[in-house]
């Protein structure tokens, strides 16, 4: 199980269904990052996001994606 399935997990509660959409606050605490960095992740087109009704979500997947490109990029240099 990846960092982020577990910090996902964290965030549901007991029994209910596994989110498909994180808040921008979830996404930064599954990151370890602050709000304010997350947002300019999301600016920038490094991390995935949508707007749904002018609110701003992350896909469950999107901070795992985002780690794994951080990690290939820094083997790579």
């Amino acid at each position: 199980m990846s960092i982020a399935s577990v910090e996902t997990a964290q965030l549901v509660e007991v029994g209910g269904p596994t989110p498909v959409l994180l808040t921008v606050e979830e996404a930064a605490r599954c990151l370890r990052i602050g709000r304010t960095t997350c947002f300019g992740l999301i600016r920038t087109g490094e991390l995935e996001s949508l707007t749904i009704g002018g609110l701003r979500r992350v896909p469950a997947d999107a901070p795992a994606a985002y780690l794994a490109r951080r990690r290939a990029e820094q083997r790579a240099a």
